[in-house]
């Protein structure tokens, strides 16, 4: 694991995000994590638009595993931590926690590619991007 802090990034669970019973859906998790990891990258000075407008490439999901151990409910103030575990030359691994408080609810690993979305493959990090999520 890479030596960087914890970004964390507040999320409020809204009627939108859950069943009839208050509940969030399993799938509201993953855009909660979506959320934190675009405010991580910005928290590090870089928008997603300006690296597709400049440099042509994106960010895709390659592959995540989640946990879901207690349920986050309607009204819920909730914290999304992310941690950069690994950096290599065109992925980069995330681990992220959902908490209230300080019970953890649901854990995921995420493992981004960057992406030249023009030719719809793998492209090395910018050298700036690399440096930040190094840190």
């Amino acid at each position: 694991m890479l030596a960087t802090t914890i970004f964390e990034f507040p999320i409020r669970v809204y009627y939108e995000d859950t069943d009839a019973g208050g509940v969030v859906y399993h799938a509201r998790y993953l855009h909660f994590y979506e959320r934190a990891r675009t405010e991580f990258l910005r928290h590090l000075q870089f928008s997603q638009q300006a690296l597709l407008a400049e440099k042509q490439i994106a960010f895709v999901v390659k592959s995540m595993s989640i946990d879901y151990d207690f349920p986050a409910k309607l009204d819920d103030l909730l914290t999304v931590e992310t941690v950069v575990d690994e950096v290599k030359r065109a992925t980069v691994v995330f681990s992220q926690c959902l908490k209230r408080e300080e019970r953890i609810l649901s854990k995921a690993t995420v493992k981004v590619a960057c992406v030249d979305l023009g030719k719809m493959k793998p492209v090395a990090l910018p050298t700036e991007v690399k440096a930040a999520f190094s840190q």
